[in-house]
């Protein structure tokens, strides 16, 4: 556990200014999570043969925004906010950026626009986005928790990095290093409700009758069972070709983006916290700069594959 924890407090912001000469910690206490946030940052790739995943912002275009904006190096360490419902107290003066879906963001219970800044005692709070389930909030400085195999990334499935965050946690800050970038419009991020997502075929196209046309044709929804770890579709079922029926393969290297196709013929799109391997065929591989609206598409997106060869 990376985090901090601390006693609950009935410390209002006026405490917090009632001295100006008191030197206050960099850190931010955690008051309420929502469903879920995590710390995370670029992920940690690399590391398969070790058996541990890339994790990272499962939206790193949101995650690098936000950083730029307060003036952190891109890689730093931000908060992923899974629907909103995040509320933190600045513990000191800071600038805090929040990216990714239309996310009202709330100081002292009033409306902002983002970047702003906290003062010590103010507290943040997000509402639920819109467009999209993931928002990332960053902090000049960066979360400063202790890294692991070279990142700051919570893992879900190797649980690698800090444990989801929870009330009371006390979060530090790094030092600012850098000028924030400032913008004139901020647009959010948005997942259509139609995604046509781009596949490559392969390696295990082979275990299916004309992968490409079945994947052309079919049509899925995005699972509520889906996760960091990979996005479940309901749906066409792919099933195997006639000669492939009741075999299995050894377990082989999984990447991220893997569309892998169990035994019920759905398919689940392999996201950032994923197995290393698997044993399941993988019919195709989806193109990299599709993965971010995938991971933010919620629980009923309509989607379809275009296979390329």
């Amino acid at each position: 556990m990376t985090t901090h924890r601390v006693s609950p407090t009935s410390s209002t912001r006026e405490s917090y200014v009632q001295d100006p000469r008191v030197q206050r910690p960099r850190t931010l206490t955690v008051l309420r999570t929502g469903p879920q946030t995590l710390v995370q940052d670029l992920g940690r790739p690399g590391n398969a043969h070790l058996g541990v995943p890339p994790s990272g912002a499962l939206d790193p275009h949101s995650l690098t925004l936000a950083n730029r904006l307060v003036g952190n190096p891109e890689d730093a360490a931000c908060l992923e906010v899974l629907l909103g419902g995040l509320s933190l107290r600045a513990n000191a003066s800071c600038t805090v950026a929040v990216t990714g879906p239309s996310t009202p963001a709330l100081v002292n219970g009033v409306l902002r626009d983002s970047p702003l800044h906290l003062a010590p005692g103010d507290t943040l709070t997000l509402g639920t986005p819109t467009g999209g389930l993931r928002s990332y909030v960053a902090v000049s400085g960066g979360i400063a928790v202790p890294a692991e195999l070279g990142s700051r990334s919570t893992d879900l499935l190797s649980g690698l990095g800090p444990a989801p965050l929870r009330p009371d946690d006390e979060l530090p800050l790094g030092d600012p290093t850098g000028v924030p970038v400032g913008v004139d419009v901020l647009i959010p991020a948005r997942t259509p409700d139609d995604l046509v997502v781009p596949v490559h075929l392969g390696p295990r196209d082979d275990w299916f009758d004309d992968p490409a046309r079945r994947l052309r044709e079919g049509r899925w929804t995005v699972s509520d069972r889906s996760n960091r770890v990979g996005i479940r579709l309901t749906g066409t079922a792919l099933d195997r070709t006639a000669c492939r029926v009741g075999q299995e393969l050894p377990s082989e290297g999984l990447v991220t983006g893997a569309v892998q196709v169990p035994a019920d013929g759905l398919p689940v799109v392999f996201l950032a916290d994923h197995p290393t391997t698997g044993g399941y065929p993988v019919i195709g591989v989806v193109a990299a700069h599709v993965l971010p609206l995938l991971g933010q598409a919620g629980p009923g997106t309509r989607l379809r594959f275009a296979p390329r060869g």
